[in-house]
């Protein structure tokens, strides 16, 4: 090999190495850096995960996903009952269990995928209505089939939801309110505090976050 060879061969390998060394600080430093600055400085609690806390300042989960209720499981049950004291969210049919990594006990999100016509998903949604009907109904408040809102027996397609219609809190306000032995115009006031109107006034739908609603009744109990 020449000694022109060499040099040529050299001034590529340099010129590759400098444009290795430019992109990875640009690209791989630089670039991170300002976006992960741009995000905490103007949009800092969406940037760490939309977190809530409580009253005494602990974490309790995000904003953007949705949490079960439940009562502690009991011997025999499949699936463990709801815990009446707090506002449910929607029904999570399509969640399944973790069988992929099963070191970590995880919960699957997913879809029904049923037509509106498929008699198992009839017979979940006619099974939930009943089940809302019964759970709601207090000696003072009766519940009808009619007020029970589609979100109510309908799961979402991820099945992490975090929001219910204003119907459907609406709808718990008396249970909730006979379970903690609180005022039911207490318990309205809260929930309408927590509902969120259409995005610009006509984007979206109304709703209710309820991690962030249960959030204000623990708060309002415990003082």
């Amino acid at each position: 090999m020449t000694n022109n060879s060499v040099s040529s061969t050299a001034r590529v390998l340099g010129a590759g190495l400098r444009a290795l060394l430019v992109l990875t600080l640009v690209c791989g430093v630089l670039y991170p850096l300002a976006v992960t600055g741009v995000a905490q400085a103007l949009f800092n609690d969406q940037a760490n995960g939309s977190e809530i806390e409580d009253s005494g300042g602990r974490v309790v989960g995000s904003s953007l996903i949705g949490q079960r209720y439940d009562l502690p499981l009991k011997d025999g049950e499949e699936s463990p009952a709801p815990d009446l004291k707090w506002f449910q969210p929607r029904p999570s049919n399509g969640l399944g269990s973790n069988s992929v990594n099963t070191q970590y006990s995880l919960i699957l999100s997913g879809a029904t995928n049923r037509s509106g016509d498929n008699k198992e998903l009839v017979q979940w949604v006619t099974d939930a209505k009943a089940a809302v009907v019964k759970d709601n109904s207090t000696p003072t408040y009766q519940v009808k089939p009619a007020d029970v809102p589609a979100d109510a027996v309908t799961s979402s397609g991820s099945g992490l939801d975090p929001d219910i219609s204003p119907a459907y809190a609406e709808l718990q306000v008396h249970r909730v309110a006979e379970r903690n032995n609180l005022d039911v115009k207490e318990v309205e006031g809260l929930v309408a505090d927590h509902t969120t109107g259409r995005l610009l006034g006509f984007m979206g739908e109304p709703r209710v976050n309820v991690l962030e609603l249960n959030t204000a009744l623990r708060n309002l109990t415990r003082g």
